[in-house]
């Protein structure tokens, strides 16, 4: 005994719709997959539920982006460049249709006023650190010296004399302290270190 014909018009109870909605979105998909295999076909499938939940299908061979390309081919025009994407030729819109643009405009500049508001956060706080580092570096009085350098020691021997087996050059290393316990630690608080 087959399945009763079923009249198609919207499903007015609102839990009957969406599992409706579940079980044909799973068969259209199983088609579509059906499709690609069988036929060699590119299919591409893009939903959204009455809730705004999305869904999509793209054959493995290709993308969505590769399927608006060929689609946009074969009809001879471009679907970025249409006038009402482009804010022309809006008279011959419904009212429904105007007032949902006007909702994806409104929502599109909140969505940038989140991001500039954000940036503008985060450059203030980037600001504020690095004042904070450079008071920091007053405070501890660091000076803006390489961490290594090449010393020159022209007299020889590590106290400037003649010391024999001293050598004629000699590398100064300075201890950059990260913390600030390392400071006034032993050796007098003197922080360049010398090797011989």
């Amino acid at each position: 005994m087959g399945r009763g014909k079923i009249e198609i018009k919207r499903i007015e109870n609102a839990t009957n719709r969406q599992v409706t909605y579940s079980k044909r979105r799973t068969g259209i998909m199983k088609k579509a997959r059906e499709l690609t295999v069988l036929c060699d076909a590119q299919v591409a499938i893009i939903m959204f539920s009455s809730t705004g939940k999305y869904h999509e299908f793209c054959s493995p061979s290709t993308d969505i982006k590769g399927i608006f390309d060929r689609y946009q081919q074969a009809i001879g025009t471009s679907l970025w460049i249409e006038q009402q994407r482009m804010g022309e030729d809006l008279d011959g819109l419904e009212f429904d249709e105007l007032r949902g643009l006007e909702q994806n405009v409104d929502a599109a500049l909140k969505e940038y006023h989140v991001i500039t508001t954000q940036t503008e956060t985060y450059k203030k706080k980037v600001k504020h650190s690095y004042e904070a580092y450079e008071t920091l570096q007053q405070e501890l009085g660091l000076r803006e010296e390489p961490a290594f350098g090449f010393v020159d020691n022209t007299g020889g021997g590590w106290d400037g004399g003649a010391g024999a087996g001293a050598a004629a050059d000699m590398f100064a290393f300075r201890v950059v302290p990260s913390q600030p316990n390392l400071h006034g630690m032993a050796y007098g608080g003197n922080h360049d270190l010398r090797l011989g």
